[in-house]
């Protein structure tokens, strides 16, 4: 997969941007990096689109600006030398596909059929968007049209919103989701740029989904981690189970055989993307302990952070 489809993939989220004026530019992508999403589709169907794709890419060198309803191979040039990362277009274009894939450019064509996704392949393409999304049958389509397609990937956009995010993003055949609900055209033309940012944070979270999974009580040894578990099994008739390093009392209590990461024990942190809120971490300037990742086949499903709080070392776990 291209390098610049792998990051989106990591952000989840692609704000699919309208812009009248050129002005709104850079306010509007300084929200969007505050809020947590790095990246922007801005639709090539208004006047400003080339302009406020310029000003975000060379103000922004770090953000992902791509342009949508790219129809023909001129608006694809004409994107491209204003700093557009990707094209996205709202159908299946065979020319304007060819003609990015010959000169290197990502881009992901709309599709919402079988036929529409072979075409893709045969242009050799390995992300389409699913366009429009829920009018098209939503995820239940995807799902029923992705099974023979091994090796392809969607970005459906076209209804989604916070409300159903997260039923799209759980199939792993999904790419990316593009949204337009945290940049309404209303808020833009308001200039209220910090209620978008605010909106994208309210996006971020929900798509990441942060919940306690657990508490690691360190204990000196097995007798020690079995006494412990066995208190709280005692109080509060939370279950104890004893695993290969651990005995668990419930869910909600771990104690450990030996002392492990963390002064007086771990915190366990699921989320619905490990993958996406590690990279989401990583803007924010947090780093992580890379030798503790762990994997279900190529999928991250956990990882600690560097840092302890309050003598917790702290790890994201898959839901």
């Amino acid at each position: 997969m291209n390098e610049v489809l792998e990051k989106i993939q990591k952000i989840g989220i692609v704000p699919v941007v309208v812009l009248d004026d050129a002005k709104d530019a850079a306010p509007l992508a300084k929200a969007l990096c505050e809020g947590g999403l790095p990246c922007a589709e801005v639709t090539f169907r208004t006047a400003a689109a080339e302009e406020s794709i310029r000003i975000m890419a060379k103000e922004f060198p770090d953000m992902l600006v791509g342009a949508g309803t790219v129809l023909t191979t001129e608006q694809v040039d004409r994107a491209v030398n204003a700093g557009a990362k990707f094209i996205v277009s709202p159908g299946l274009n065979p020319t304007v596909v060819k003609y990015c894939v010959d000169k290197g450019i990502p881009v992901t064509p709309g599709t919402s059929n079988p036929s529409d996704v072979e075409m893709a392949i045969s242009l050799g393409l390995d992300v389409v968007k699913f366009f429009p999304a829920e009018q098209a049958g939503g995820i239940n389509m995807i799902k029923a049209m992705a099974a023979p397609y091994t090796q392809m990937k969607f970005m459906p956009t076209g209804g989604i919103n916070a409300k159903n995010i997260n039923s799209y993003l759980a199939f792993d055949k999904i790419l990316a989701c593009g949204g337009s609900w945290m940049v309404k055209k209303d808020l833009v033309a308001a200039g209220e740029f910090d209620k978008i940012r605010d909106l994208t944070k309210e996006a971020v979270q929900t798509m990441l989904g942060f919940e306690l999974a657990h508490i690691g009580i360190n204990c000196e040894n097995e007798e020690q981690a079995d006494q412990t578990a066995s208190a709280f099994d005692g109080l509060f008739g939370f279950t104890k189970k004893s695993g290969n390093s651990s005995v668990f009392a419930g869910t909600a209590v771990e104690c450990m055989k030996a002392p492990g990461l963390g002064a007086k024990g771990h915190i366990a942190v699921s989320t619905n993307s490990v993958a996406r809120a590690k990279n989401y971490l990583e803007m924010m300037g947090y780093k992580f302990k890379e030798e503790t990742a762990k994997f279900k086949g190529d999928k991250l499903t956990a990882i600690y952070l560097e840092d302890e709080i309050g003598g917790f070392a702290v790890h994201l776990v898959q839901k």
